[in-house]
Parts: C-alpha cells; structure tokens; sequence
C-alpha cells in the first residue's frame, strides 16, 4: 500500500512539473521574459552535465549550453508538448555540443566527473550508487578518474545513451526522443554501452591488488 502511495505521489508530482514548464511555455511565448528565465533556472544544469559528456571542456559546454536556450527561446513556437519540454531542450543541447566539437576540434583540458561552476557550486553525474562503500576502497577522486576515463573510452553513440539513461534517469522513450532513434535502437546501444563499461572497469579493479577481507570489499555494478 506504501509503494503505491509513493508511485501516485511521485507521478503526481512529474505531471504537476509537466504542467508548470507547459505554463511557463506559453507565458514565454506571450512575451514573459521571467517565465523563460525560471525555465533556464530548472534546466541549465541538467543540459550542463550532458554537454560537458559530449565536449569533455568546461568552455565549449557552457556554449554548447547557452546556444541551446538561446535557439529554444526562439523556436518556442515550434514546440508542441508532445514530449517533455526537458526531452526537447536535451535534444537541441546535444546537437549544440556535437556543433561545437565539429568548430573547435579541440580539448582545452580534462574534466572530472564533478564539475565546479563560476558560483563554487558542484554538478555531480551521480555515479556514487554504483559502489557499495567506495571509500574503504579508493579515495573519491581516485574513483571518479577510473570512472572517467571507462566513461571517455566508450564510442560516444554508446557513451551519450549511457549518461542519458543511467545517469540522467531518462527513460527508454525520452532517450529514443531526445536521440531520435528507434527505443530497440537505445535499448541495443544501452546494452552494449553497459557491457563495455563492465568490461573496462573489470579489467581496471582485477589489476588492483588484493582487499583486506576486514574492511570488505566494494564492487562497481553495471546494471
């Protein structure tokens, strides 16, 4: 009874999310400058986290960012609400990201998997959950390089599927949406992005030397 009371809350709550970026469309749309601003306030971060995964470069990401709301205010009439206004921003920060790689052609320099923006303020990729106790096995920084780095290896077709389902918790049809495949396309992708990682990160932790059964064993768990 408890599970389903949690379940209609927490659908009632995303429809009650879905019905306020809808209003706030239609007030942007209407020449409210403060309505588009609340919607940059809940989405710049999200579209951050994704656009630094395709650009792995704080500047081009920001950009990439920026370009994104700057083409969704002007083409706000060109969104119907088929989707979810989040789905349709990710959709066009990812094109934004994929433009900025084509232009630069460059890396200024490597990113962790936590981000400090300008107000000190950090953007986990959420990956703590993946390890049981990862301090009694590595410090935080240590995990979050051998994270990196198993993430960065991945085909970017696979990796971009990966950090939108796993990471940023969308599902399989916002994933197909925001990518514009096929969702048997995103599961395949999905599952041969998890089996890499697995692969990478199972080849990184056999090397390591043995655990001290007394302060136990962590593991990293690719779904």
């Amino acid at each position: 009874m408890e599970v389903a009371m949690i379940e209609d809350s927490a659908k009632s709550a995303t429809r009650h999310a879905l019905d306020d970026d809808l209003a706030l469309v239609e007030a942007s749309r209407s020449g409210y400058i403060a309505a588009f601003e609340e919607l940059v306030r809940r989405h710049d971060r999200k579209l951050l986290r994704i656009a630094l995964q395709v650009t792995h470069n704080q500047e081009d990401a920001q950009e990439a960012v920026q370009e994104t709301f700057l083409k969704a205010y002007q083409k706000l009439h060109q969104f119907r609400g088929n989707s979810k206004l989040s789905t349709w921003l990710i959709r066009i920060a990812l094109n934004e990201s994929l433009m900025t790689l084509r232009m630069r052609r460059r890396y200024s320099h490597e990113l962790p998997l936590e981000y400090e923006d300008p107000n000190g303020e950090h953007l986990p990729l959420d990956v703590a959950d993946w390890s049981a106790n990862p301090e009694q096995l590595y410090s935080r920084s240590e995990l979050q390089e051998i994270l990196r780095k198993a993430l960065e290896g991945l085909p970017p077709a696979l990796r971009i599927v990966f950090v939108l389902r796993d990471l940023e918790v969308l599902s399989i049809k916002e994933t197909a949406a925001a990518l514009d495949l096929h969702p048997s396309a995103v599961k395949a992708r999905l599952l041969r992005a998890r089996l890499q990682l697995r692969e990478k990160l199972s080849k990184v932790f056999s090397a390591m030397p043995p655990i001290n059964n007394q302060t136990g064993a962590a593991t990293i768990t690719i779904r």
